[in-house]
């Protein structure tokens, strides 16, 4: 059965979609069976992966209403060899849709039922929003990846994301628990920076991921050729800093 990660932080601009899809490529890289869930309609995870959003026939849009399977609507990332349950703009029905349907909270869960022998890993991509696809993926994961800049503005976030979290395990998910804490667009030469770092091992110690992903150019420019970056440029720093994320990943769920 497959172990299955939020990748989430309701602040936009840190990192989720650029984790979740290297962190895809990555554990793929390191011969794991891995499917990348795009919940957010921006669909940024499905472009970065290399399939084209407009042309899609099925996505997790249709598997959350009921209209379609899981594994009926997966697709192949074939640059680097995991595979995407995609998203567009029709996802932003969803939202509205499932209020009225049964166990609206509960709907992914269901439907990577059917798929989660396939895979090792499951990878779920959240909107930048505490909504409800978010809670959808919160509900169908065993534990939350909080990708996150060392930055003042940040640390508020976190404890807000920190007590949904809590809730969600207390009412709806009780196997939710924060698998780690990983600080992304770091830059070691900005005081700052370092200092939020001090106090986030200080505060969460061993959860917070050893791995540290760089501010890399290479990173940015990989979603515009439809590429993951370990995919674009294996030798720039920031795929090195997600293989070693992959690795570290793997130890980590061997320890749970």
């Amino acid at each position: 059965m497959a172990k299955i990660f939020c990748i989430a932080n309701q602040k936009g601009g840190v990192g989720k979609t650029t984790t979740a899809v290297n962190l895809a490529a990555g554990l793929a890289g390191l011969k794991q069976r891995v499917l990348l869930v795009d919940l957010d309609p921006q669909g940024n995870a499905t472009m970065g992966s290399g399939i084209e959003k407009a042309d899609l026939k099925a996505s997790i849009y249709q598997v959350l209403i009921g209209m379609a399977k899981a594994k009926d609507c997966a697709q192949r990332c074939e640059s680097s060899a995991y595979d995407v349950l995609p998203a567009n703009r029709d996802l932003a029905g969803a939202e509205i849709e499932l209020v009225d349907m049964d166990a609206r909270e509960t709907r992914l869960k269901d439907a990577l039922a059917d798929v989660s022998s396939d895979y090792d890993f499951i990878l779920i991509d959240c909107p930048p929003a505490l909504s409800l696809l978010t809670l959808n993926g919160l509900c169908a994961a065993n534990g939350v990846i909080v990708p996150m800049q060392c930055e003042y503005f940040a640390l508020e976030g976190l404890s807000d994301l920190v007590n949904t979290i809590k809730q969600v395990h207390a009412n709806l998910n009780q196997d939710l628990v924060i698998i780690g804490l990983l600080r992304v667009m770091f830059d070691s030469r900005m005081t700052l920076q370092q200092q939020v770092s001090d106090q986030l091992l200080e505060h969460f110690g061993d959860k917070v991921f050893k791995t540290i992903i760089p501010r890399n150019v290479r990173l940015a420019e990989a979603p515009s050729y439809g590429l993951p970056g370990v995919a674009f440029d294996k030798s720039s720093r920031g795929a090195k800093a997600y293989l070693e994320f992959g690795a570290e990943m793997i130890e980590r769920i061997k320890q749970m």
